[in-house]
Order: C-alpha cells, then structure tokens, then sequence
C-alpha cells in the first residue's frame, strides 16, 4: 500500500514507521531537523519494551504535492495546522485514495453524514474559514482514533510510550472495502484494530481525557498520574467529562466506560506528559480549539452549560496567546 503520512511526529512517526516495517510504501512529509535526520539515517522506533527499531525505506520530503498519488493519506498535523496543508492534497488522490485523520479531539468533518438536524453542520472552531471543507472531500474520510502515547525526544526518533489500538470506521456508520483494507494495514503494522459503527461514540471516548487531562495538564506541568492523584484537578477532571457527556448525549453519543473507569486509565499511564505540556514546554501552538473549544459550540449548538469547561478554556487559550505573543514556551525549573 501507498502511504502518505503529513506530519511525521509522535503518533506520524508512529504509524509511519511500523507500517514501513511492514512493508508499505511510506512517504513522511516534515521540515527542519527531524526531516533532515530522517532523511539520513531514517526513522529510528523505540517501543515501550526498550527496543529499538529502524524504519530505513521511508521516503521523506517537505513538499507534499512531489510525493506522488497515493492509496491512504493521514493528515497527522496538529488541528491547527491543516489549513495550511489542505489546498496542497490534490497531487496526493486518485479516485479510491482514502484520507485518515488522527487529530485529537473533535474532528472538523464532526457533523459529515451525521444524520438528523445538525447534518452537515460545520465547526467553526475548528474551520472557521471553510478551507477544509472545500479542499478536503469528507467522503474520502474514514474515522479514527488515536490510543497509543508517543514522543519524539530527539530529531529522527520516534519514543513509544503506551498503547497500540487505532480503532476505525465510516462516519454513516456502514460496512467498507476501504475501512476494511484500513483495519488490516493497521493490524499488519502491529497495532491493534477493531470496525467501529459508531466511531463518534468512540471519539468522544477519548476526547474526554483529551479536554479535560490535557489542558489541566499544560496549566499546571503535572503529569497524568500527578492529576489524577490530586484530588482537586482529579474532581476538576471529572466535572469537565460529565459537562461534555452531556453535550455529547444530546448528540447521540452513547459512553460504554464511566467517568471513573475513564480517569482510571489515565492514572495507571503513569507519569506521562500530556501532548499540550510537551507543547508548552518548548513553546509550540496548542490545540485549544479541537479539544476544548470544540466542545463548547457543540454546548452552544444545544444550550448546553459548560462553566468547568469553559473556565479550563479561558486560561489555557491565555496561555496560548501569551507563548505566541512572546515566542517562548514555559517549563519548569529547579529551584535557586
């Protein structure tokens, strides 16, 4: 299979580097010094269990419309930079090319093939200029979600930390040849897949730990663990999951763990910085908007309150404002 994955960090590198073991034709599109360490030596793969592995066949560039027409595209950028990438895909498709994305939080394609009176209904949190819905063909789209926990500790390496399970589906919920050849190139890779008929449900599953763990997380440079364990943020965790189960029941959105069960999982990860601490520690743009933005105009949309939400919203969005504002990130240090 023809792979393309845009964004070849944590979780791009991830797949991009099993599945090139595998034996799938794999192109990473990067910049700066992880594309020139790939580029020379590869992309190197430590695995939780301490070994190490070397994806040596990946081709890596920086211009995505050279890359050639593809089988499966993943967008594995951050939210807020896809409208960058967007206009650029067309090089990429052929008629049965089939597009991933592997964001964090809700999706912008949300409301595609919803059903019912928000159908087609468009974010603007998340697309506020409607550049992805013109440039990305929603039906292309097959849903998943993100499981396993990566880092990238140097240019070139790809860290894994915990998990394997990339669970897919339609966004009507059908039966696919292409969610099926998905599925079996994830599982020929190594991870661990199931055909979801409602990957919605499954999305909010883990957006749950997305909005509420990964803000608290970056506010106060505490690990998963460390919130969890402390008993405020761990209740302040938990008011923010029963605002959003809320808000996403009003969509049809049915949770198969509880709250606790949730918070559980995220407690035996261990002392793992979210994604958004790794991004404030060196100073990168955060993804407010499709973590927690999200979930507010989808609030907005049923007149649903949200007051935990919204506070954790307004400080992490300052925080965000003011890294960019003074191009730094913020870390801690040890004490004089």
């Amino acid at each position: 299979m023809r792979v393309c994955i845009v964004g070849a960090g944590a979780i791009g590198g991830l797949l991009g580097a099993k599945m090139s073991l595998a034996g799938d034709a794999v192109t990473v599109i990067d910049q700066g010094r992880h594309l020139a360490a790939i580029r020379e030596n590869g992309l190197k793969l430590i695995w939780e269990d301490g070994s190490e592995h070397l994806a040596k066949d990946i081709v890596a560039g920086d211009d995505i419309e050279a890359a050639g027409q593809q089988d499966l595209v993943i967008l594995a950028l951050k939210a807020h930079y896809l409208d960058s990438v967007a206009p650029k895909l067309a090089p990429l498709l052929t008629p049965e090319t089939t597009i991933v994305t592997v964001q964090n939080g809700i999706p912008w394609w949300y409301f595609h093939k919803h059903g019912g009176p928000f159908d087609g209904q468009r974010l603007t949190t998340l697309d506020p200029t409607g550049v992805l819905t013109k440039h990305i063909d929603a039906d292309r789209i097959v849903g998943c979600v993100v499981y396993p926990a990566a880092a990238v500790p140097e240019p070139g390496v790809i860290c894994h930390v915990e998990g394997d399970r990339f669970p897919v589906g339609e966004l009507d919920g059908s039966q696919s040849a292409r969610a099926q050849r998905l599925h079996d190139g994830l599982v020929n890779a190594g991870f661990r897949s199931r055909i979801l008929d409602d990957i919605r449900s499954e999305i909010w599953l883990k957006a749950w730990g997305n909005l509420s763990f990964n803000p608290i997380s970056a506010l106060t440079h505490s690990t998963l663990v460390d919130i969890c364990q402390f008993p405020e943020t761990r209740k302040l965790a938990e008011n923010m999951m029963r605002e959003a189960q809320e808000i996403a029941e009003k969509f049809g959105v049915t949770f198969r763990h509880t709250i606790e069960k949730r918070i559980a999982g995220a407690e035996g990860v261990g002392a793992h910085k979210t994604s958004m601490l790794q991004d404030v520690e060196v100073g990168r743009s955060l993804e407010v908007e499709a973590l927690v933005g999200a979930v507010l105009e989808m609030g907005a949309l049923t007149g649903t309150p949200a007051p935990s939400i919204q506070a954790v919203y307004a400080c992490i969005k300052l925080l965000n404002r003011v890294m960019l504002v003074e191009g730094a990130g913020v870390r801690l240090n040890p004490a004089a």
